[in-house]
């Protein structure tokens, strides 16, 4: 019988550091294997951020380059302005994206940059310990909410994909879950878009991926998917946001 799985050549072999139950290492290797099938791994540029995301360049085998807290999009700007004919994307966190890094990310979409954002949303802080982010959910505990998030003391959850919707440079935006095997599919398939957007010079594309964070939501990993699917989801619904392609 032949081998009908195999590693991707653009994920390196080495084992993951992250939690039991993360999602990290499902999105990493939907990418690798869009960037084998699009044959763009020689010419392929990522921009690591601070955050869980951080370890990208430990496993992405093509080049990967580390942006400030926040500044991923900025750097993206710089290298594909200067390399044009080089693939550019950005791996992001929540905190990365839609905190600090919410002028670099509004104002690379606002402008129609000409690159890739994969942003994994799990709606806490997973390196520092699992405070609130700029997507925790309202009513959700974290160790700066212990009592659940309050609209009144600390806002509501940005829809980064609606937010970003209104800007004319936006081209396509899609949130995405990895939660069971047919969400995991349609992931595929956006990141896929997202990246031949670029390639065909289109303009601005981000997937947004909802994601399970066991150890910073305390839970086993089967709580957190059946949170994510009862619960996130709810909150963020799934599908395109925006197409402009």
């Amino acid at each position: 019988m032949g081998k009908m799985l195999s590693r991707p050549k653009s994920l390196k072999n080495v084992a993951l550091s992250y939690c039991p139950g993360c999602g990290h290492g499902i999105v990493h290797r939907i990418i690798a294997e869009c960037i084998d099938e699009l044959s763009i791994r020689e010419k392929t540029i990522a921009v690591a951020p601070v955050g869980c995301a951080v370890f990208a360049y430990d496993y992405f085998n093509f080049d990967v380059t580390e942006a400030p807290h926040g500044r991923p999009p900025a750097v993206a700007t710089g290298i594909k302005r200067t390399n044009p004919d080089k693939f550019v994307f950005t791996y992001q966190g929540d905190g990365d994206i839609a905190a600090i890094g919410m002028a670099e990310t509004m104002h690379a979409a606002n402008r129609g940059e000409n690159i890739s954002i994969i942003f994994v949303n799990n709606a806490n802080y997973g390196m520092t310990g699992g405070q609130m982010a700029p997507t925790t959910l309202i009513g959700q505990v974290t160790d700066t909410t212990p009592f659940g998030r309050n609209s009144k003391k600390e806002g509501y959850p940005i829809k980064l994909c609606e937010l970003l919707s209104v800007l004319e440079g936006s081209i396509y935006l899609e949130r995405v879950s990895i939660h069971n095997p047919k969400n995991i599919i349609n992931t595929r398939k956006a990141i896929k878009k997202a990246f031949q957007c670029q390639i065909d010079g289109k303009g601005f594309s981000m997937i947004e991926v909802i994601s399970n964070c066991p150890v910073g939501w305390s839970m086993s990993p089967l709580e957190s998917i059946k949170w994510v699917k009862e619960v996130f989801i709810k909150s963020f619904p799934l599908g395109v946001v925006c197409d402009k392609r």
